[in-house]
């Protein structure tokens, strides 16, 4: 996982509430391989006509929006069923922030995880943040997380995160690597237990 620690980039309001994660990624699509990339799938039936033609009116077939690494978008983003290939559609395509006043609870969680921030805001800071950045397509907005704070559009919010996803965000690791850090010591005390405790040795465990 990419560490995250401070990001300046294009910002793009998206411009609707209650985002589910059917419309992060159509469910058809999750039986695809993960190696492969899921950006293709990001926002597809908004993104794409029935015959696969780009529509012109969605925010990120737009420029400069196509290139936006933060997202602004209405209250209750990544809400419905907990597929976490709604976040890996998103980071795959090379968005990094979400700005919400709120989130669906999974997926706020399957965010913090895989390297997607989602950053929550009062309400009305989410808004005039997208009014802003309709006003001047192309803002770009910087999100820091060591000092938990979002700037641009002539404000500055703070925002707070679990300090232990803040750190492993920080840090670039998910929980997999933060166990491989105390591989030494899991073996040594592995070890130890077998040394003690002889009789337990099986033909599945020698």
């Amino acid at each position: 996982m990419q560490p995250f620690t401070v990001l300046t980039a294009v910002a793009a309001p998206l411009e609707m509430a209650n985002v589910d994660t059917d419309q992060i990624i159509p469910a058809r699509f999750l039986k695809k391989p993960r190696a492969s990339g899921y950006d293709n799938y990001l926002f597809h039936d908004l993104r794409f006509d029935p015959d696969g033609r780009e529509n012109p009116d969605f925010i990120l077939n737009r420029p400069p929006f196509r290139t936006a690494r933060i997202l602004v978008t209405g209250p209750n983003f990544g809400g419905g069923s907990s597929r976490e290939g709604a976040v890996y559609a998103l980071v795959d395509a090379g968005i990094r922030a979400v700005v919400a006043a709120s989130f669906g609870d999974i997926f706020f969680g399957n965010a913090l995880k895989n390297g997607l921030l989602p950053i929550v805001v009062p309400a009305e800071i989410a808004t005039a943040l997208r009014a802003a950045l309709v006003a001047e397509p192309g803002l770009e907005l910087t999100v820091d997380l060591e000092r938990q704070v979002l700037r641009g559009a002539n404000r500055e919010v703070l925002f707070s995160i679990d300090p232990f996803r803040r750190e492993c965000l920080l840090k670039g690791i998910d929980e997999i690597d933060l166990t491989l850090q105390y591989r030494e010591r899991i073996a040594a005390f592995r070890d130890a237990h077998w040394t003690a405790r002889p009789w337990l040795r099986t033909s599945a465990n020698p």
